[in-house]
């Protein structure tokens, strides 16, 4: 195959190619949670979680659009992040599922913002939104971390389309 061929342009990356190539990243497993105007608590499992800035504490997530509950985050003023331990991989699958209420007889608790956190996560953040930025089929949430509560254990991971352990 030449070089040439694809001189200035490139050959669109599939979906499944994607998928493949940054499922070789490991990733920690959270739940994104958000309350909406009637305190309802809604969230969803994410792996696009990441730190951005130490001054100000800046965090982000990646929500898909097709995401059911996205318009609860994009008119919320402050969301959670709940990252897993690695004995809650029964969190991240709930609510990795869709057509269901994924709060449904969970216990949980409402942080210091109101936002729902789950017992027994490595990390209970909460955020007030910062910015969000709409980019391809995502909206990047841009959190400023204003409360946070970490305690030890070791983490949910996903690598490779499949829970890990370290």
């Amino acid at each position: 195959m030449s070089s040439e061929r694809y001189a200035g342009q490139h050959a669109p990356v599939t979906s499944e190619e994607f998928r493949r190539a940054c499922g070789r990243f490991a990733t920690g497993v959270t739940i994104a949670s958000v309350v909406d105007a009637k305190g309802t608590p809604h969230g969803l499992t994410v792996s696009s979680f990441t730190s951005v800035s130490l001054d100000p504490p800046l965090i982000l997530i990646c929500l898909g659009h097709a995401v059911s509950a996205i318009h609860h985050f994009r008119a919320a003023s402050h969301f959670g992040i709940n990252i897993l331990a690695e004995d809650q991989r029964a969190f991240s699958d709930r609510f990795a599922r869709k057509g269901h209420d994924r709060f449904d007889g969970v216990v949980w608790h409402a942080g210091q913002t109101g936002v729902p956190l789950l017992p027994g996560a490595l990390a209970a953040i909460e955020c007030a939104v910062h910015r969000i930025v709409p980019m391809g089929d995502h909206d990047i949430l841009v959190g400023e971390m204003v409360h946070a509560q970490v305690r030890e254990g070791e983490p949910l991971l996903h690598f490779g389309g499949k829970y890990r352990k370290f």
